[in-house]
């Protein structure tokens, strides 16, 4: 493996020209790969290792282990925080969509209202109408009605006016002349 920066090398006489692995996985890593190239003890399970080499991952597992946790809670902090003001701004966005559905059915159930109304005043307006021009009607047959009486009295004050004249022009007057001796036929 090469010694590159951030692995661990696992090369023997490697000791002081070592490079501290970065972070927590890092560690990990290198101490995997400590273990891994370890020599095996014969007819065991068992391996050979470097204790200093081990304990010195161990302790910068243990220093980097704190700050590490220490970033993620500020991680977890400000995505705490970062939901919280979502959920904030969504709790606002939903309120003023309900506010303005609300007020959208309050204008509707309005105008549902006045449109109600108005077929109400038109259809009050319309009954007014209709009684007004009975009741037009029916003065004016009760005036023709008066007015037909009149004038049957003054056809028959006409017709008997008529009569009487004609009765004169059939008996003339005796004695009556014209002038020439004739009778007027008119």
């Amino acid at each position: 493996m090469s010694t590159t920066e951030g692995t661990w090398p696992t090369a023997p006489g490697d000791g002081p020209d070592r490079r501290r692995p970065e972070g927590l996985t890092g560690v990990l890593d290198a101490l995997a790969t400590a273990v891994r190239g370890a020599r095996s003890m014969p007819m065991s399970s068992s391996v050979l290792v470097n204790r200093a080499e081990l304990l010195d991952l161990v302790e910068q597992a243990l220093e980097i282990l704190p700050r590490q946790l220490t970033e993620a809670d500020e991680v977890l902090a400000g995505a705490e925080r970062a939901r919280a003001q979502a959920q904030a701004e969504a709790d606002v966005l939903l309120e003023r969509a309900r506010a303005q559905a609300a007020e959208l059915v309050s204008e509707e159930a309005v105008v549902v209202e006045a449109r109600r109304e108005a077929e109400r005043l038109v259809e009050a307006a319309r009954a007014q109408g209709e009684a007004l021009r009975r009741d037009a009607d029916d003065w004016c047959d009760r005036r023709l009605a008066d007015f037909e009486i009149d004038v049957q009295r003054v056809l028959a004050q006409v017709q008997a006016g008529r009569t009487k004249l004609a009765g004169r022009l059939v008996d003339p007057v005796p004695g009556a002349s014209d002038g020439d001796g004739a009778a007027d036929p008119a």
